[in-house]
């Protein structure tokens, strides 16, 4: 029995045609809907899930670090004055101070961004925007993520043998920054490698046809625009710098000094050198001492992030206008 054109279905589907079952179509919506509503679900409760994991991570977190600093607050937040902060390390505790400290731990943050960050800042523009698709480089790359994993010992035993020894900087504040600035050199290369890639290239490509070089492109359009999250960078690498103890340890950092650094080649201690000193001691007095100069450490971090800050934020405005 044929059709109208005189073909029967089987002669219909080889030639081309299309056979319509009643049905089909709503039973084909009905298959979608039932296997997608479950993963709508699954997808929905995941989200949330994740949500809340991460919110829960949060509030962790912050609330061991309120409980940290509300333990130190209490505990040596009394003992701060202007007389802590001017007087030197003493075998009675109401008389130590952390004058040599503090300044040690200004001197050395200083002299590390001076060393550190030149440098790290040039590597990641040459990397980024001079040198060329290579094994080198690739090689290059690999290890510079590696070396930011690499703990903080490694980088003390480094410096020993490099700086102490074979330039015979001795132990020195000149070592400790040397040594400090390999420890941060990964972060800062990374994190302004990464800023420079943010930059559209069609920035770069209306400096080419304007006829600038590249180097007067990196150095009046890449470079200021990449400089918020250089800092940023630069910032996250100081903070670590601040508070770091093993590798000073290593290469000699004194832990009980009466006098303050006058020059890179004198002998330095930091904070966290001079507060791990007080809390081995056995009195009570010098632990609450150790919990004011962990209050005085965290000003300095403060101070040194809010002065990093404020430059990101006026180069960002910069950008902007």
């Amino acid at each position: 029995m044929s059709n109208t054109h005189g073909m029967t279905p089987t002669n219909s589907a080889i030639f081309g045609g299309s056979l319509r079952i009643p049905g089909e179509k709503a039973a084909a919506k009905t298959v979608v809907r039932a296997t997608w509503k479950p993963r709508q679900r699954w997808r929905a409760f995941s989200s949330k899930l994740f949500f809340f994991t991460s919110l829960m991570a949060t509030v962790l977190a912050v609330a061991a670090l309120i409980y940290l600093l509300q333990s130190v607050a209490e505990q040596g937040l009394d003992r701060v004055s202007w007389s802590f902060i001017t007087s030197f390390p003493s075998r009675f505790p109401a008389k130590a101070g952390v004058k040599a400290a503090l300044w040690g731990s200004a001197y050395l943050t200083a002299l590390t961004a001076a060393i550190a960050v030149p440098i790290g800042v040039g590597a990641a523009v040459y990397l980024e925007e001079f040198a060329a698709d290579s094994k080198l480089r690739r090689f290059i790359d690999i290890n510079i993520a590696n070396l930011a994993g690499v703990p903080s010992i490694v980088y003390g035993m480094l410096g020993l043998m490099l700086f102490v020894r074979i330039c015979n900087f001795g132990r020195s504040l000149l070592a400790g920054a040397a040594t400090m600035s390999l420890l941060i050199l990964p972060i800062i290369i990374v994190a302004s490698r990464e800023a420079l890639k943010t930059i559209p290239m069609g920035i770069r490509h209306a400096a080419f046809g304007l006829g600038a070089t590249r180097w007067q492109t990196v150095r009046a359009h890449v470079l200021p625009s990449a400089l918020p999250g250089i800092l940023t960078g630069v910032i996250l690498s100081l903070s670590r710098a601040v508070g770091e103890t093993a590798p000073l340890l290593m290469i000699g950092a004194l832990s009980y000094m009466a006098f303050v650094p006058e020059t890179p080649m004198d002998a330095f201690t930091v904070l966290p050198i001079q507060i791990f000193n007080w809390t081995a001691r056995p009195q009570d007095e010098f632990h609450v001492t150790a919990a004011a100069g962990i209050i005085v450490l965290l000003a300095l971090l403060l101070t040194v992030n809010a002065l990093a800050i404020f430059m990101r934020m006026r180069y960002q405005r910069k950008a902007q206008w």
